[in-house]
């Protein structure tokens, strides 16, 4: 991937269940303040936790901004400080309602749509470049069965594999949104340097 003048969209989640702040969207604020260089044209949304909002709103990202990549950020509230890279979105398994109550039709993200979709980014490549470079991070093949892993693997579809997803940690004393939004710019520039080779 060429860098030069190149559109990225980066999302975050909004709040759901007992998070009220949703780390992901606040760690998307600060890396806008920090920005991905010169050379990207850098675009950030919020999407909702429901299913098929989220899918609306990705699907018109990938419409109306072409971008040449779209990384989605989401909360793993299990992690206690670990970022985890995902390298693929899974069509079917959607068995939990989202805050409005509900669930995919027939379980899955797109009726049609492959099983599994891998992203054209080298995820594992990027995970490992990032480990020499000491940031606690994981790579992982299963987003997790609900709107994270149903918007990665929607945006995968639409996108023809040019989207990343990446799971960050709740905030805490010693996590916060600047601390987070300072590792997404790292990671994101590795990211679009792995996609040049």
């Amino acid at each position: 991937m060429d860098v030069s003048s190149k559109t990225v969209v980066v999302t975050g989640f909004g709040p759901f269940r007992q998070h009220l702040v949703n780390s992901s969207w606040e760690a998307v604020k600060e890396l806008s303040k920090l920005g991905l260089g010169s050379e990207v044209n850098l675009h950030i949304a919020e999407l909702p936790v429901a299913y098929q909002k989220a899918k609306e709103l990705v699907c018109e990202i990938w419409a109306t901004l072409q971008p040449h990549l779209v990384i989605h950020v989401g909360l793993d509230s299990a992690s206690k400080a670990i970022i985890i890279l995902e390298q693929c979105g899974k069509n079917r398994g959607y068995k939990e309602r989202d805050l409005c109550g509900f669930l995919p039709e027939d379980g899955c993200c797109v009726l049609e749509g492959p099983e599994r979709i891998e992203s054209t980014i080298n995820i594992k490549g990027v995970w490992k470049k990032l480990l020499v470079e000491g940031i606690d991070i994981v790579f992982s093949r299963d987003a997790g069965r609900y709107i994270c892993d149903f918007t990665y693997y929607t945006s995968l579809y639409y996108g023809n594999g040019r989207a990343a997803f990446i799971h960050v940690p709740p905030l805490s004393k010693w996590v916060t949104a600047e601390f987070l939004g300072r590792k997404l710019q790292t990671i994101i520039l590795e990211m679009l340097k792995q996609g040049k080779q």
